[in-house]
């Protein structure tokens, strides 16, 4: 078993309240939910309400699909959101 992390950190700045970074974070963490069977949610920064930052955490059966799940991921929330990337950690442990 292949397991693999991602922290997505996301700038919208465009949001204006906490509430709208919220609908826009459940938005977003159902979609890639849906769509990849991974577990998904907010990790920090939830005060902040420009600032997105999502742990992603999934399982993959042989080694060299992890990174490529990962860049399927990452290329997913560039293009179903209108918020701008600004950082990526990505984390991959195999058993």
């Amino acid at each position: 078993m292949k397991i693999f992390a991602l922290e997505i950190k996301l700038r919208a700045i465009w949001v204006h309240s906490l509430k709208e970074k919220r609908m826009i974070v459940q938005s977003i963490v159902k979609k890639i939910r849906n769509e990849f069977n991974v577990s998904v949610g907010e990790i920090s920064e939830q005060d902040i309400h420009q600032i997105i930052v999502i742990g992603i955490v999934g399982l993959t059966l042989e080694e060299k699909h992890l990174e490529e799940r990962m860049e399927e991921i990452l290329h997913y929330v560039e293009v179903n959101t209108d918020a701008e990337i600004i950082d990526v950690v990505k984390d991959k442990a195999v058993f």
